[in-house]
Order: structure tokens, then sequence, then C-alpha cells
């Protein structure tokens, strides 16, 4: 018996049901042209500092999508399409841009950075993202993607480190296989293979 097998036989079976997941979703605000949206937050997505469900990440016309913890990978999903419709409906003529890269942007000094009020949390977030704007560039800040989050029980920090770790170890192989294609060409290609 393998070293991964012994692993495997060795979680508890009531372990896996208990893993918990939550999705962050970042999108830019597009204009219907292709270009970055410059309008303000939208008033009808609620407070970008208080919100459970809607924020911005780095910029102003960078919406991030928050999921609840569930046990569940449907109610998960569920909720977040929840989410897109109730933005979609808020933002009138805006569209999301799915992809990480960019939409078209304007100059690096013309992206707005995410304002969060006069409270001294609020400062505080855009003061920082002042910081990464000056540090990285505004443009490079706008880049988004998705967070997937989980865990299980019983799990320790020690393991979920040796799991990262593995990753690491491994991600040479996982993006090779996983990731050198666009999805459309891997399923138009199993769709030609020999049955």
């Amino acid at each position: 018996m393998t070293s991964l097998q012994e692993r495997l036989r060795g979680l508890a079976g009531a372990d896996l049901p208990g893993i918990r997941r939550g999705i962050e979703k970042e999108s830019l605000r597009a204009r219907p042209d292709g270009g970055l949206a410059l309008t303000p937050h939208p008033a009808a997505l609620g407070a970008a500092l208080t919100h459970p469900n809607i924020t911005t990440d780095f910029s102003e016309s960078q919406l991030e999508l928050i999921t609840g913890v569930h046990a569940g990978v449907t109610s998960c999903v569920d909720e977040l399409t929840q989410i897109h419709q109730f933005v979609y409906r808020a933002i009138g003529d805006e569209l999301l841009w799915v992809g990480s890269m960019p939409c078209v942007l304007p100059a690096d000094e013309s992206i707005p950075i995410g304002r969060y009020g006069a409270s001294n949390v609020g400062r505080a977030k855009s003061v920082y993202r002042t910081g990464l704007g000056h540090r990285y560039g505004r443009r490079m800040q706008t880049i988004s993607g998705i967070h997937y989050n989980w865990s299980m029980p019983g799990v320790s920090s020690d393991d979920y480190f040796a799991l990262i770790r593995n990753f690491r170890r491994h991600s040479f192989l996982l993006l090779y296989l996983f990731g050198p294609r666009p999805p459309s060409v891997r399923a138009s290609s199993r769709a030609r293979a020999p049955t």
C-alpha cells in the first residue's frame, strides 16, 4: 500500500462531509464599449465598507462578491448566482468583466481607488490602496480573480501548511495538465477523441 493510499484511508469518513466552503469573486465594472466604468460604487449595492456580500477590492470599479460559508457546493453556487443577479439589476447598463485580465483601462492615475467613507477604518482602507497603487501601479491592481475558501474539521494549521507545501511541490505538473489551454480547446479535443 502506498503512502497516499494510507493517508486517504486515514481520513475520517465523518470529516469529509464536514468541509465548509465560500467564494470571493472579483470583477471589474465595465461600460458597454469595454472600457472601465469610472462611476462610483453604485448606492443600490449598499456601502462597500459594511455590506456582508458586496464590496470593492482595490478600485471603486472592482466589485468583490462574497458568499457565506456553506456545507454544500450547490448552496454556495446558488448564493453566488443570487448575488450576481442582484448586482446586475443594480448596475444599469454596466457589465461585469469576467476575465482576470482587465478590460480597456484608462491612464493609471485615472483608475479610481476604492472609497470607504470618512471613518477611521474607511480612510485606512483607502490609504492602504493608495499605497498599493504607488507600489505596484493601479493597472496591476485591477487584475481580478476568484478565491475559493474551504476548511475541514479536525485539520490543524500544520496539516494545511503541509497541503500547501505539497501543492507547491507539484504545482508545475498541475499547471501543465490543467492550465496550458482554454477550456473550449480541452472540450473540443475530448470531443474528437476516439471512443
